[in-house]
């Protein structure tokens, strides 16, 4: 898979319930950003999911850096404050095509 196939796989699989396809798109040590702070790892991944609302994602651009990165930007919208509010998704990739670091940001 190249990098954006596995950012749509990401979008497509962020919409279900703790999918294992969705953790299986991370290596083992990958890093997560949300709202300033940071999960390592999987387990850490698994549980900053469950604090996550189940939410739609339409992504807006992707922007390839041509160096292992790209930044995301997509519209959320759901059951919370401030809905839809658009985010920027920047992902970094390991050799192998899983995510090693994902950032989001407003």
């Amino acid at each position: 898979m190249n990098e954006s196939q596995i950012i749509d796989h990401y979008f497509e699989l962020a919409t279900q319930a703790d999918s294992e396809a969705y953790f299986a798109l991370f290596s083992p040590d990958a890093v997560v950003e949300d709202e300033g702070r940071e999960h390592h790892g999987i387990d850490a991944i698994r549980r900053w999911r469950t604090e996550v609302p189940q939410v739609r994602y339409d992504v807006l651009s992707v922007v390839e850096s041509g160096t292992g990165s790209t930044t995301t930007t997509a519209q959320i919208s759901g059951d919370f404050p401030g809905s839809p509010v658009n985010l920027s998704y920047w992902f970094e990739f390991t050799q192998d095509g899983r995510i090693a670091v994902l950032r989001i940001r407003v």
